[in-house]
């Protein structure tokens, strides 16, 4: 599952908020609903916060693996 929570951590250390991602960096709204709620984005979205936030992919989103373990 793509979880984008590391996102809203590296938001905070470098001092911008939602509001400023998207007046002052026309940042999508519509891209930042979709992340809020975990859905599919494009890799060219993903460029794009590295880009705003000087950061790494990584720093914006993880990957976690659920697992099922099966009773014997």
């Amino acid at each position: 599952m793509i979880d984008y929570s590391p996102l809203w951590n590296t938001l905070k250390s470098k001092g911008i908020n939602q509001y400023r991602l998207i007046r002052s960096y026309h940042f999508s709204s519509g891209q930042l609903h979709r992340i809020r709620k975990n859905e599919h984005v494009s890799t060219h979205t993903l460029e794009t916060l590295c880009r705003i936030l000087n950061c790494s992919v990584a720093d914006i989103v993880r990957i976690s693996f659920d697992r099922v373990e099966k009773e014997s």
